[in-house]
């Protein structure tokens, strides 16, 4: 990584973001909590349900498996840990051909190539530096839909991480999309509570561009 980089893109394409994915599990019941929590998200878009996604870090892709238990839509993901891909391919969660290697502010797609383009928990670990620009990406590759579900603050903090800092940043990412990108229109907004769902106190915006 070079000296002027952001910390986190070599954070999480190296060993940190390799003992992330060691911690994380695909099990049975998670994946059935994450098709629960993506059910109720679908229910507000019945009738127009997207034909393809990208998640942007989709990590060992507990949420790409969720919305495959729900639906048939084309899945993408891009992912900058190799180890992860490696898993997404060889569980089959995606095939090889549509496992991207790489960071959200640089998507090798076209405009308006998916349908939804989505993070869990992933814009929290951008750099400030990025943010802009992979939010830009998000709203770029997407043709109809943008969710995002992460930690939420009404103002920018960062927050110390597993004992590193500059790796977490809060922030109200639903009022950046809204004030940034004039064509979009908050469909709905909600919480994921830990306590009855499989997220991690997670506000989540789903927004249509107009």
């Amino acid at each position: 990584m070079a000296a002027d980089q952001p910390k986190a893109l070599g954070a999480w394409s190296g060993e940190f973001g390799d003992r992330y994915t060691e911690r994380n599990v695909a099990s049975a019941d998670a994946v059935r909590g994450r098709a629960r929590v993506w059910g109720e998200v679908f229910r507000k878009i019945v009738g127009d349900m997207p034909a393809s996604a990208i998640e942007i870090g989709p990590n060992l892709g507990l949420n790409l498996r969720g919305i495959r238990a729900l639906s048939g839509m084309e899945l993408w993901g891009i992912e900058p840990n190799p180890a992860a891909r490696e898993r997404l391919v060889d569980d089959g969660v995606l095939p090889a051909d549509r496992v991207v290697a790489g960071f959200g502010h640089e998507i090798p797609l076209a405009d308006g190539a998916v349908e939804l383009a989505f993070t869990c928990g992933v814009l929290i670990h951008v750099d400030p530096s990025l943010l802009d620009r992979t939010m830009r990406e998000i709203h770029r590759v997407s043709s109809k839909y943008v969710f995002c579900a992460e930690y939420f603050s009404p103002k920018a903090e960062t927050i110390p991480y597993r004992g590193e800092t500059d790796l977490l940043f809060k922030n109200d990412f639903g009022s950046l999309y809204l004030d940034n990108f004039p064509d979009l229109v908050l469909v709905d907004y909600g919480f994921f509570w830990r306590r009855t769902t499989v997220m991690d106190d997670t506000t989540w915006w789903l927004f249509r561009k107009a």
